[in-house]
């Protein structure tokens, strides 16, 4: 569907339009997925939260009350990538209150030949960490914070996120190295 049909069902879900809710999640549902498996991945087997659990509270979220109003296709799955990062911090934090006393520092060493992987994706306290310093980031520099939700916590790759924030693939990877550089330094790291 093209992306102004998308938004169409998106104003007439807001307006009430039970039919319309149900074609969009037909529709927008492959796409959730896909953005809840790239955040998944790396994720412990055991951890309760599952790419199905991930689309179906982030949707929940997304048109519960209050939600939108959406400014089209790119909007909604903006709003659902910071959804799907806002659960998986929360699920992150319950697990760390399960467990004694805290982990390891945080560490931002780079994980592999996989560019976003820059830190350990089922370490809870590198997520939380990085949650925790994102504020921060956000008022020196906002457009980096937002690459870092949408890179790391998403897993859109860099021409996606050049769309979202519509701007160059270039300004995302200087973002996206800086937005690294001050993390690791913030963190702890050397």
């Amino acid at each position: 569907m093209t992306d102004f049909g998308v938004t169409r069902l998106l104003t007439q879900t807001q307006a009430g339009d039970g039919d319309a809710r149900r074609e969009l999640f037909a529709i927008v549902h492959e796409e959730l997925r896909r953005l809840a498996h790239s955040q998944m991945k790396g994720e412990r087997r055991a951890v309760t939260l599952n790419t199905t659990v991930l689309v179906n509270e982030a949707y929940l979220r997304l048109m519960g009350d209050g939600a939108g109003p959406w400014n089209g296709r790119a909007h909604f799955f903006a709003a659902a990538a910071e959804a799907m990062r806002r659960i998986r911090v929360d699920a992150a934090r319950a697990r760390r209150r399960r467990k004694r006393g805290g982990g390891p520092p945080v560490s931002l060493e780079a994980a592999g030949a996989e560019e976003a992987a820059w830190v350990d994706p089922a370490d809870d306290d590198q997520l939380i960490g990085i949650d925790e310093a994102l504020p921060k980031l956000a008022e020196l520099y906002p457009r980096q914070a937002e690459v870092v939700k949408y890179r790391f916590y998403s897993g859109l790759s860099v021409d996606e996120t050049a769309a979202v924030l519509d701007v160059s693939p270039r300004t995302v990877d200087a973002d996206w190295r800086l937005a690294r550089a001050w993390l690791h330094r913030e963190l702890g790291g050397e």
